[in-house]
């Protein structure tokens, strides 16, 4: 599903136009997205968690040098899904 498949059915479902659907998810996405570069995490209660994870120093392989690297450390994005949402994939989507 992409995002413009995601503005389609909200649309659809709510009766609103689909401009306004964009706009309202494209700054959803924006305000997620500036509040993790700000190291603040965003909390959605029975869907999931967008956090910041930081991964420590590592040291790293250049295997076309045949050389060690250390990578800093640095913090990615990541989304924890809630419990609720989990079973209900778990119980909706049998394993193939």
């Amino acid at each position: 599903m992409t995002k413009a498949d995601i503005v389609a059915k909200i649309a659809e479902k709510l009766g609103l136009e689909k401009g306004d659907v964009q706009a309202t998810v494209e700054t959803f996405m924006t305000e997620v997205k500036s509040s993790l570069e700000e190291g603040d995490n965003v909390y959605l209660r029975g869907f999931g968690s967008f956090i910041v994870k930081t991964r420590a120093e590592k040291t790293g392989r250049n295997i076309s040098k045949n050389t060690t690297i250390k990578i800093p450390a640095h913090n990615i994005p990541a989304f924890k899904p809630a419990k609720v949402f989990v079973e209900g994939v778990k119980v909706n989507n049998e394993a193939k």
